[in-house]
């Protein structure tokens, strides 16, 4: 999951102390009350301590009824490149059937790519992972591995295409 629409209006804080904006927050509730709906149990949620990716980990968690506590604060998240992504999921992959990511772009939709063995769908303004959005992948039962093109992408949601499915 890519963290939810960050302020940039705020002057006087750095990127890392960046909070979520109203509509934000809002977002991040709908996709955890998306995740909600689904049919998996979280064993392990890892997050970057980044002000709008922790905001947006309290958020999911609290619609899906998961104490905070949960989360592995995982600060090498922040501003991860590729690389040290695949050497946090390989840190934390062990004894793990189901593994939420909470993190930034771009090391976030280059980790998608290089796990999905499935091209991964563009919106319409080009991009992969906008703000909030989430992407499942499915390992067929195996191990979660980081080897590339090992899992089918199973979802990738949007919030604004979840908005657009409810009126």
């Amino acid at each position: 999951m890519r963290h939810a629409k960050s302020d940039w209006t705020k002057k006087h804080c750095t990127d890392f102390e960046r909070p979520l904006t109203a509509r934000g927050q809002k977002a991040a509730i709908q996709m955890g009350k998306w995740l909600k709906q689904q049919p998996f149990h979280l064993d392990r949620i890892i997050c970057s301590p980044a002000v709008r990716t922790r905001q947006t980990g309290q958020l999911v968690l609290k619609e899906l009824g998961i104490p905070y506590s949960q989360i592995i604060w995982e600060s090498a998240i922040y501003e991860a490149s590729l690389d040290a992504l695949i050497a946090i999921i390989n840190h934390h992959r062990l004894n793990t059937q189901t593994l939420l990511i909470i993190a930034h772009n771009p090391g976030l939709e280059q980790l998608l790519c290089h796990l999905s063995k499935d091209p991964p769908p563009i919106n319409e303004s080009g991009k992969i992972l906008t703000a909030a959005a989430i992407a499942i992948l499915d390992y067929d039962h195996n191990p979660i591995t980081t080897d590339p093109c090992q899992a089918h992408l199973s979802y990738l949601i949007r919030p604004k295409e979840l908005r657009s499915t409810s009126h």
